[in-house]
This record gives C-alpha cells, structure tokens and sequence, in this order.
C-alpha cells in the first residue's frame, strides 16, 4: 500500500529544505536549529507561518532521508508547494543555514548544489546568495 506524504505549503517548503540542509552531514547543530528558528520568527515570508507544522515538517523530512528516493521525494514535494517567485529565497535560506555554524563541509556544499540545481538558479545569482551568506555568517 503507497504511503501518502502531506502535501506541503510554500512555507512548510522552505523549512524542509532549511532541516535538509541542517541534517545532510548528519550533525544537526545547535547554530543551525537557531537560524532556521530565527528565520522562521523574522522573515516576512513566514508571517503567516503556524510554526506548530515545523516539528511535522521536520519529521516528514527525517523520514524521507532514510529512504533510499527520499531526496527526489522531498524535492518533488517542495516543487510542489513552492512558488518559482520563492526558488532563490529558498536558496537564500539553505545557504544561510549551511552557514551558521561557520563551517562548510563536503557533503553540506553538494547539497546546496542539488538545491541550487533542483531549483534553477541561475550560477551567477547563487554565487551572489552564497557571498551574502557568508558575510552575514562570518566570525570576527
């Protein structure tokens, strides 16, 4: 019997992908939780947000990432509930995430990569979304 996944909202889309992010080195930080929780809290996008679906979110996410298609899964679902008008803001966060720890790893740049990919956005574009990550993130 196929199991159905909720469908998710644009916001519940941007969180995915930010829990994505967070989990592809299998070290969720604390710093990454907070940014994601500071995003969610301060950005326009999610005014309207009812951040109780974040833990469902979450959890939709973690179980996806133990299957083996859980990746093209969840990308298929984000494509679904995300406006294109969101695709680089939904870059925009995944970068900021992946960077709020202060470390950027491997496995954590090949996932930017498949989001940038999956999402369409333009090199020169995502080059100027990942240098302002890396300001706003930068350690003194």
């Amino acid at each position: 019997m196929p199991r159905t996944l909720p469908a998710f909202s644009a916001q519940d889309a941007l969180v995915a992908l930010m829990v994505t992010v967070s989990m592809s080195d299998e070290n969720i930080r604390t710093a990454e939780l907070v940014a994601i929780e500071q995003q969610v809290n301060h950005l326009p996008v999610f005014s309207d947000y009812d951040t109780d679906s974040m833990r469902e979110v979450a959890q939709t996410v973690y179980r996806l990432m133990e299957e083996e298609d859980g990746l093209d899964t969840l990308f298929a679902m984000v494509r679904a509930g995300l406006p294109e008008r969101l695709f680089e803001t939904a870059y925009a966060l995944a970068c900021d995430v992946a960077s709020a720890d202060g470390r950027l790893g491997q496995v954590e740049l090949r996932m930017l990569e498949e989001i940038r990919d999956e999402l369409d956005i333009d090199r020169l574009h995502a080059a100027a979304i990942e240098r302002g990550a890396r300001a706003r993130h930068i350690r003194a």
